[in-house]
């Protein structure tokens, strides 16, 4: 993982949990609690890719796990935002930025609800039957209204913030390696078509050059008889050809 993305990600995350943790949780809400470490997850996610968001929502969830006053098992948090994340992450496009809000939105959405549901499924394994008797329909509906009215403050910013990290030349799964490696390629292979300018800028090939081999081979042979006869006749008369 860039070393960018982790320099961003740690803040962003430890805040959010903070704030969530000392203010979202004490807003004694109907329902479930507003997840601002949830939509954070989700905008680095959407710019980073489905391995960058499951690294982060894991990540994101060990802490929330860690984190006062936790009353369930450690893990359970962590299996959930790094799916999360992981799917998220899948809805980046091959551009590297979403087109519209549709998208983004959409993954909210599909995000409150599945992670509510992951999270109540888990804890059913896990022996947590808590959401049976909070009610699960009700969670699903307080998480999705909740997230949904905190969206629009969280992932643009989230997501603008992520992005500016994405333009520096580090190592990771961006396209920049492969743009390298194709220019690496050019130039790799820039000789043959220097070669070819060479051939190229030197002119039309020689008549003789163009002219078949057993053509070739027959005119140098009479000019050989030829000049032998010359030099022959030469001495005879007694010239001494110059």
């Amino acid at each position: 993982m860039r070393i960018n993305r982790i320099l961003l990600s740690t803040p962003l995350i430890v805040v959010a949990l903070v704030i969530q943790v000392s203010i979202l949780g004490r807003l004694q809400l109907p329902g479930a609690v507003p997840d601002l470490l949830l939509l954070v997850v989700l905008g680095l996610a959407l710019v980073y890719g489905h391995v960058g968001g499951a690294l982060i929502g894991f990540g994101a969830g060990l802490l929330a796990d860690l984190a006062p006053p936790s009353d369930h098992a450690i893990g359970r948090f962590a299996l959930v935002l790094c799916v999360i994340g992981y799917l998220a992450g899948l809805t980046k496009p091959d551009s590297g930025q979403h087109r519209s809000a549709t998208v983004p939105l959409m993954v909210v959405i599909g995000a409150a609800i599945g992670s509510t549901l992951l999270y109540a499924g888990v804890g059913a394994l896990v022996g947590d039957t808590a959401a049976r008797h909070v009610g699960v329909g009700g969670l699903l509906l307080s998480a999705t209204l909740y997230d949904l009215l905190l969206a629009p403050f969280t992932v643009p910013l989230v997501m603008a913030l992520a992005r500016r990290t994405e333009g520096d030349p580090l190592t990771g799964d961006g396209t920049g390696g492969q743009s390298g490696t194709a220019k690496g390629r050019e130039a790799g292979y820039s000789w043959l078509s220097t070669g070819t300018g060479l051939k190229a800028s030197r002119g039309r090939m020689p008549k003789a050059a163009r002219m078949p081999r057993e053509a070739r081979i027959g005119g140098q042979r009479g000019g050989l008889l030829t000049r032998s006869a010359r030099n022959k006749a030469g001495r005879i008369k007694g010239v001494k050809r110059l």
